[in-house]
């Protein structure tokens, strides 16, 4: 992004006249940010055998994850739901991997019947469960054991998913036998084995930690004659949200990886959701009041909790810049919406540029988990999406209408 005329561009486009025509809150999000963060992993693993599964959790619209596909992405889904939207977008289901650590029957039979690659298994039951259901379809479901290796990510304690408190996965030293007595499933192929320690990484040391710990275990399956192709190390890493941060090194960490792969002859899957779509996006939002109370000052904005919940779920910071540029000195405040919540704030005790009523703020590094998270709480319709291309830009998602609140209930 760029002030060009003191008005803030996303590529080529002014936010301001999208927040204009298009109302807020609103998503606006950079098709060129997102292909280049997903050919920054791409690149990185050159002639290396590698798959790039787009988290779609991360963010699911469509235009996106037909985007992501066309630029040759497989996807990292967690639900019936998301494989519906992958397929809807155009993606390749035989390019799909399907994580997560509740998966139902029918889910697991849509994923059969669609042709996924591989199902990263969390138990020895849901192994049971897609051994009876790939029975029923006369045919051999791919299988990777998702494993826990209990490593400490560092980063917040409900987006860490590594260490034996967490519900997910098998711990890595039960693992070597799940797979021995999991032989007996004649269903199933056992062709990988996956991990993920949590998102939002600065650090790549953990995540090489894990891919450590994870190719110690397959040269022990190997040696018990699996034939181990693939590691699945999960998630990519994270991303910078303050200004004053470093953002991670994608090469880098893709080169260490790399170098423990090449030796073992394994594919490597890698699912980054957040550092392909976080930074490419943001959040406009209008001020509709300030206020003061007592010597605490407030920018009441219409964007709200159920639009971006990370601030007061996570405690996350989202930087914050006005549209138009000004010169007014810095004000210090909370900003908050209109949902009736103490939580109810994008930022607290913040320096922000000076703001009015009418002026348009954007909420950066919105990209991920924004939208994707957003809710009709309050009764509070969700914002649109656009998809900005070059100087052009497009609504790929219209904002929710009254009418829409209530579709399906009687």
């Amino acid at each position: 992004m760029t002030y060009r005329d003191r008005v803030l561009h996303l590529e080529q486009a002014p936010l301001a006249e999208i927040a204009a025509r298009a109302g807020t809150p609103a998503y606006v999000y950079s098709s060129a940010g997102i292909e280049q963060n997903f050919r920054a992993y791409d690149a990185a693993f050159g002639s290396a055998p590698h798959s790039i599964c787009y988290s779609v959790k991360a963010n699911g619209n469509l235009s996106i994850l037909r985007l992501l596909a066309r630029a040759g992405s497989g996807f990292d889904i967690v639900s019936g739901g998301e494989l519906y939207r992958v397929m809807k977008a155009g993606g390749d289901p035989a390019r799909v991997v399907f994580s997560g650590v509740g998966k139902t029957a029918a889910e697991i039979d849509q994923a059969l019947e669609a042709g996924i690659f591989v199902f990263n298994a969390e138990s020895e039951p849901e192994l049971a469960l897609i051994d009876a259901l790939a029975q029923r379809r006369g045919r051999k479901a791919r299988v990777a054991l998702r494993i826990n290796p209990d490593v400490d990510a560092a980063t917040h304690a409900y987006i860490s998913t590594g260490r034996l408190a967490h519900k997910f996965g098998v711990d890595i030293g039960e693992a070597e036998a799940v797979y021995l007595r999991a032989r007996e499933l004649k269903n199933l192929s056992f062709e990988g084995v996956s991990c993920h320690i949590g998102s939002q990484l600065l650090d790549s040391a953990p995540l090489l930690s894990a891919l450590d710990r994870l190719m110690l275990l397959i040269d022990r399956l190997r040696a018990h004659g699996f034939e181990i192709r693939h590691a699945d190390l999960g998630g990519g890493v994270g991303i910078a949200y303050k200004p004053e941060d470093a953002a991670p090194d994608i090469a880098g960490f893709v080169k260490q990886v790399r170098e423990r792969a090449a030796v073992r002859g394994l594919h490597i899957l890698i699912e980054p959701g957040r550092s392909i779509a976080g930074n490419a996006g943001v959040l406009l939002t209008r001020v509709l009041y300030r206020k003061k109370t007592g010597d605490k000052e407030f920018v009441v904005v219409d964007a709200a909790m159920n639009d971006l919940i990370r601030p007061a779920l996570y405690g996350a910071y989202h930087h914050i810049l006005p549209v138009r540029q000004t010169e007014a000195p810095p004000l210090r405040a909370d900003v908050v919406g209109p949902v009736c919540e103490t939580g109810d704030f994008l930022a607290r005790d913040r320096e922000i540029p000076q703001v009015l009523p009418g002026d348009v703020l954007a909420i950066l590094s919105a990209g991920a988990y924004g939208f994707a998270q957003s809710s009709n709480y309050n009764s509070r319709p969700r914002a649109a999406e656009i998809l900005v291309e070059g100087s052009q830009w497009r609504i790929i998602r219209r904002r929710e209408s009254y009418e829409d609140l209530i579709r399906g209930e009687e």
